[in-house]
């Protein structure tokens, strides 16, 4: 056997969405996230997300949701943002 790994895990990991919100210092509202992300697992995934929210200068984030995506989604933002998950970046979408 060459590759002794799970026969259901992605060669490259899996798309993750992860629904929060993200705090910048002084930010009591918050801002309402989506970031997809490409990684092998959920924690990894959350990790990575907490990273790159720290990147764009957030201090704190409330992750409420994740999941995978089993396609690409049909409509902007999430579209582009799942491409470019696809090719190893983490895509944060704010809206508000």
């Amino acid at each position: 056997m060459e590759d002794p790994s799970n026969d259901n895990t992605p060669k490259g990991g899996f798309v993750f969405i992860i629904i929060g919100k993200a705090y910048q210092e002084g930010d009591d509202e918050g801002t309402d996230i989506h970031i997809m992300l490409r990684a092998p697992d959920d924690d990894t995934a959350v990790r990575d997300a907490l990273n790159a929210l720290t990147e764009e200068g957030f201090s704190e984030a409330d992750l409420d949701q994740i999941g995978t995506l089993m396609g690409a989604p049909d409509e902007e933002p999430h579209a582009s943002a799942y491409q470019g998950a696809l090719e190893g970046e983490v895509a944060i979408i704010r809206f508000g």
